[in-house]
């Protein structure tokens, strides 16, 4: 989908559905107005709508950067940055007034809300039915994959469905565990149904078959329903979706939307979705990169590689690296001391120059789940229910030429999903994920001392163990949202 087409369908989407007006001294005349009863007309109009789905995805405060920065609570990364939200993220000293949690919620829910109209309108258009399934599907797999990342940092939330919107009630509670479990299973089932399992040229970076089973096996994983985590990881792993040849072709603008990207934001630079904004955020504060430096990699996630492993070289830059990119396209020699900030490292995956030497590559897409992950998933599921996880642990290590384990332990999985998501937003997630079945002691990692840039921090349990709802969206709902625990 690194096609301005695909976005620029959301100008005209959002341009129709506000009235366009001329003004004189006295009086304003409305030019055009457009309701959801009057713009579902046609197969164009569904299209536009499905288009919609995508558009926030790209913006500076969701995936550009705010969603990447929850794992400098993780022992992966320092903050390196100047955000005082983000020192709070980090220290675990945060409070529900913190901007972090209130950037990215609103524009989940707008998603959602995006989905319900498609779901309540698009059925009722006379159109080719392959494509209005498909774009049904796209609206499921959004608004599942949404109450997913809600219901991963957040827990308990509202649920808001088609019944809602022809009700008109938007302000309610809560939902419970449950209910936001069955909601995301559905909608990414339903999605899995009627999804394609592979896009033509033309919309590449649209849900796909594979990007619903993957987010159900890791549902199923959390919800420790191994048994379905491994079916629906399997979905993934016997599908179209390989792992690519080269571990790099991940991170690479010419290579990153390769079949085991199941699912990425889309990013054109100068284009209709501007530039990819992780980039600036991840890059040194130095030429050519001329960046922000947030978020550096410790030096504990670069002891973690095991030697020799080429993931290392495309996941972090240290200290004597060759870059390629340099003036005029040379290649030069990274030096951390001058170049970058206080740790040292800053990651690769997301920090392309220019092979001619003017400056970043802004087409890289950013990241959101690799079939690589979902080996791990199903890989962990076996070994946590008494099965052997070796073929999957070891197709991700014989990619990486690395030499095969044998009766793999979760000290195994544990170190693989660690080394092989590096920096894609995963650490702190799976910590917390395996404290609560007392695989780890949470606790104790966070309460240990990394050096000057990554101090000991007290986390505490069950809190921390999600992150407090937004308090503007606690104070807007007039009661009816109640805080998390032991946030009040």
């Amino acid at each position: 989908m690194k096609h301005n087409n695909f976005y620029k369908a959301i100008f005209i989407l959002l341009t129709l559905s506000m009235a366009a007006c001329k003004k004189d001294l006295l009086d304003t005349t409305s030019y055009g107005q457009v309701t959801s009863n009057t713009f579902y007309r046609n197969a164009t109009d569904a299209v536009l709508a499905s288009n919609a789905l995508y558009s926030l995805l790209e913006d500076e405060m969701f995936f550009g950067h705010p969603e990447q920065a929850w794992d400098i609570c993780s022992d992966d990364q320092w903050r390196s940055g100047d955000w005082g939200n983000e020192q709070a993220l980090e220290e675990l000293t945060f409070d529900p007034s913190n901007p972090q949690f209130g950037w990215s919620w609103s524009m989940r829910y707008e998603i959602i809300s995006r989905a319900n109209s498609v779901l309540l309108n698009v059925p009722n258009i006379d159109m080719d039915k392959a494509l209005q399934d498909r774009i049904i599907g796209e609206a499921y797999f959004m608004r599942g994959f949404m109450y997913w990342q809600l219901y991963k940092y957040y827990g308990q939330v509202p649920v808001i469905t088609e019944e809602n919107v022809k009700s008109n009630t938007y302000n309610v509670p809560k939902g419970t565990m449950e209910e936001v479990e069955a909601r995301i299973e559905s909608d990414l089932k339903m999605a899995g149904d009627l999804l394609l399992a592979t896009n033509d040229a033309e919309n590449v970076g649209r849900a796909t078959k594979g990007a619903a089973w993957g987010y159900l096996s890791k549902l199923y994983l959390y919800k420790q329903d191994f048994a379905k985590a491994i079916e629906y990881g399997n979905k993934v792993i016997s599908g179209p979706y390989p792992l690519a040849s080269n571990y790099g072709d991940n991170f690479e603008p010419a290579t990153d939307n390769n079949p085991e990207m199941l699912f990425n934001v889309q990013q054109v630079a100068g284009g209709w979705t501007g530039d990819n904004n992780a980039s600036w955020y991840y890059a040194p504060r130095h030429m050519p990169w001329d960046g922000w430096g947030f978020q550096e990699p410790t030096d504990d996630l670069v002891a973690e590689f095991e030697e020799g492993d080429p993931r290392l070289e495309y996941t972090v830059a240290r200290d004597g690296d060759i870059i390629q990119g340099g003036s005029n396209g040379e290649p030069f020699q990274y030096n951390a001391t001058e170049m970058s900030g206080k740790a040292g490292h800053y990651f690769k995956k997301y920090t392309k120059l220019k092979s001619d030497g003017t400056g970043m590559n802004h087409d890289l897409d950013i990241p959101l789940l690799r079939a690589a992950d979902i080996y791990l998933v199903v890989a962990e599921s076996k070994i946590r229910s008494g099965q052997s996880g070796d073929a999957e642990i070891n197709a991700v290590r014989e990619r990486a030429g690395l030499s095969p384990v044998s009766g793999a332990d979760m000290h195994a999985l544990i170190h693989e999903r660690r080394v092989e998501l590096a920096g894609e937003n995963e650490r702190h997630l799976d910590l917390i994920r395996w404290d609560k079945a007392n695989i780890v002691d949470i606790v104790a990692l966070y309460a240990q001392d990394r050096g000057q840039w990554k101090r000991p921090r007290s986390f505490s349990r069950p809190k921390h163990y999600y992150f407090p709802l937004p308090q503007r969206e606690i104070d807007l709902s007039n009661g009816v949202l109640v805080q998390n625990p032991n946030y009040q």
